[in-house]
């Protein structure tokens, strides 16, 4: 009680310091800011870590595209059969549910850099793991922390970005998440047609270094410090990512209010969100992730070169074929998702999406009748190349909603 009090006491001194200095210097000077820019100037510093951040993005992607490539290669060099490999490929996922369920811990406990530095290690020792692998016990294990270590990374990445960045250039900076997600799919689609699953795996330990490193060199989020107590290293945290002659006055006050309503509110706990007026809220943003999942999602991402093989199509070329359409849907989904909105994207990849699967399942019909075999390799890969499409712009709008959602509905400035 007596710390609650204490960091209230030093909560309610700073916004008073602050309201202060904003009034004197809008009212004193007829209205004019005295600073040499703006606090929402997006400075080199922010551009930096946002670039250091989103390398744990790119790990991701990584981790979610390397089975596909990778398939043919671990079943004929360990004898795996179809359903251990299956069991491989999924058990990624079981990792990233574990590690997303305690990552909002993790993030608030020990930082969101030391949050993103204890999943690169996770992910470091589970590629380590698939690089030795001499059976199917080391190759489940490795891929099991990868999936711990992205789980992680998903909530952390994203919400330092946002944490760092002003809010008129947030929406861009953070869509940066997505677009390194995609690359990172892409690019190992690419790398995997040309070299071994055990080298690929080498490789797939690059950015984990390079993000690792990089966390030392970037500034902890100033709202984490905030929500800590630690007031002197928000306000400086907070004045470095503004740049030096810039007046952080009113974004200082603005985080120091919300902190505190956040404080106060917490003992509310999850419950909080299970009233009548927000069920409708929560079931379009549950509903966007649950609905995305039963879309397909990760079996056209696991399994890209399986269903090319199986439709008598070069896997080769279908995922080389797939990694450029990646990159290209995730950068236009990035330049346009502020431009055109959420909805037009929303629209135009769900019904890529539904004509990728329609497409993909039926050349799949036809081949079981044995009829249109000339038909049944085209009709997968545009199934396939639509379906990669709509991954990309649905996951944006997807993570869009559901952060303004939960901005909207927590009082976010």
């Amino acid at each position: 009680m007596e710390e609650e009090a204490t960091t209230t006491t030093k909560f309610l001194l700073l916004k008073q310091k602050l309201d202060n200095r904003d009034q004197w210097s809008s009212s004193d000077h007829g209205g004019v800011q005295l600073s040499e820019s703006s606090p929402t100037t997006t400075s080199f510093v922010v551009l930096i870590s946002t670039l250091v951040a989103v390398c744990g993005s790119y790990t991701f992607g990584n981790a979610v595209g390397y089975s596909s490539p990778s398939e043919s290669g671990i079943e004929d060099d360990l004898g795996l059969t179809s359903v251990e490999y299956s069991i491989f490929g999924s058990i990624l996922t079981i990792g990233a549910m574990l590690g997303a369920v305690f990552s909002g811990k993790i993030s608030d406990f020990i930082g969101r850099r030391g949050a993103m530095g204890v999943s690169e290690i996770l992910c470091i020792l589970g590629w380590l793991a698939i690089v030795f692998a001499k059976d199917v016990w080391w190759l489940d294990l490795g891929r099991f922390l990868v999936g711990c270590g992205i789980g992680v990374l998903s909530y952390v990445v994203p919400v330092y970005i946002a944490e760092i960045t002003p809010k008129n250039v947030r929406g861009t900076f953070t869509s940066l998440n997505q677009l390194m997600i995609g690359c990172g799919k892409a690019l190992t689609f690419l790398i995997g047609s040309l070299v071994n699953w055990r080298t690929l795996a080498l490789i797939g330990i690059i950015p984990c270094i390079v993000h690792v490193l990089g966390l030392f060199f970037i500034p902890e989020s100033p709202r984490w410090l905030a929500k800590r107590g630690r007031i002197e290293e928000f306000e400086a945290v907070l004045q470095f990512l503004r740049g030096k002659n810039a007046d952080i006055s009113k974004e200082a006050a603005d985080i120091i209010e919300y902190t505190e309503k956040v404080r106060l509110n917490s003992e509310d706990g999850v419950l909080y969100l299970f009233q009548e007026k927000y069920a409708y809220s929560i079931i379009v943003a549950v509903g966007l992730m649950v609905f995305q999942e039963f879309g397909g999602l990760n079996g056209f991402a696991f399994y890209t070169s399986a269903i090319f093989e199986s439709a008598g199509f070069s896997s080769k070329i279908g995922t080389i074929s797939a990694a450029v359409v990646q990159i290209l849907m995730t950068t236009l989904g990035v330049l346009l998702i502020d431009k055109c909105g959420r909805w037009p994207l929303l629209m135009i990849s769900v019904t890529g999406a539904c004509l990728g699967c329609v497409l993909t399942g039926f050349a799949f019909l036809l081949q079981d009748l044995q009829s249109g075999k000339e038909l049944i390799s085209i009709l997968a890969l545009i199934g396939v190349l639509g379906h990669s499409s709509y991954l990309q712009s649905y996951v944006v709008w997807e993570f869009y909603s559901l952060l303004s959602w939960c901005q909207r509905l927590r009082g976010v400035r």
